[in-house]
């Protein structure tokens, strides 16, 4: 009997699982069967999930209706970019805030960590006024230099140190290894998982950033893949297939970035998380 009531629940389990996992991947489903579509056959119902007629020049009438590769490019640019700076910097300063000793550490971490409670809306006239004065305005560069610091990335990497043993450091200072070679050497090449996460976190992130485009930038050269996907909304009308198309096209790099550090990822969030 209870096996039997095990294996009923084990089942009634999956059953869940697979209709909530129907559910979530239905509208990327939609989405892909649309890009393959005409516009008139986008809404039909009973919808056809399967097109009678693969409309692949969707694809291509995308990059021709704008400077779309060139949208790519920007956004391709300004993520990697920030991706990398954000490693840099903020594994620096969760080395000095884990590793190092000095007065008032801890509290001087708190206050950094506790500018994550302040609303974007809150600092997004004086972040304006500081590009504008820089005279950075309409340039990628602008919105590389905004978020090449994260408090987050400072946070998840702090907590991924904190769990590295302190006296492989110390064994480095002694043998004569200076700080930054501690750092270099040491730490930075066991953190692999931490990188993993701050990697897809910050990646996606910056490559579904709509807002911060459009507030910096206004050259139709300079902007990127969000702002770009207005290209296929008209003052009447929207060309569904199209956008479909373009929002399958503009998602795939974020899924690759996943489903190739899928397993650090986890490892990393996990390890990240216990550490207190």
């Amino acid at each position: 009997m209870q096996l039997r009531k095990a294996a009923v629940s084990r089942c009634i389990l999956y059953a869940v699982l697979i209709i909530t996992s129907l559910l979530m991947i239905a509208p990327f489903l939609w989405m892909i069967s649309s890009s393959l579509k005409l516009e008139k056959e986008v809404f039909e119902v009973p919808i056809k999930w399967i097109p009678e007629k693969f409309q692949w020049t969707n694809f291509a009438e995308v990059f021709e209706r704008g400077p779309f590769l060139r949208y790519y490019l920007n956004t391709v640019v300004i993520a990697v970019s920030v991706t990398v700076l954000q490693i840099v910097t903020c594994s620096l300063a969760a080395y000095a805030f884990s590793k190092i000793e000095f007065p008032e550490r801890d509290t001087l971490f708190l206050l950094y960590l506790s500018t994550m409670m302040i609303p974007f809306a809150v600092i997004m006239i004086p972040q304006f006024v500081v590009i504008r004065t820089l005279g950075l305005l309409d340039s990628l560069l602008a919105l590389v230099l905004l978020h090449a610091f994260n408090p987050f990335g400072v946070f998840l990497f702090r907590q991924f140190f904190m769990g590295i043993p302190g006296e492989l450091s110390q064994s480095a200072r002694i043998d004569g290894c200076g700080e930054f070679c501690a750092y270099s050497r040491i730490v930075l090449p066991l953190a692999s998982p931490a990188i993993v996460s701050l990697v897809i976190f910050t990646f996606v992130a910056q490559w579904n950033d709509f807002l911060g485009p459009l507030i910096y930038l206004s050259t139709e050269t300079k902007k990127t893949l969000q702002l770009g996907l207005r290209t296929f909304r008209t003052q009447y009308n929207q060309e569904y297939a199209l956008l479909m198309a373009a929002s399958l096209v503009a998602m795939l790099p974020t899924i690759l970035v996943y489903l190739f550090a899928q397993k650090r990822f986890v490892e990393g969030v996990a390890v990240t998380g216990l550490k207190g």
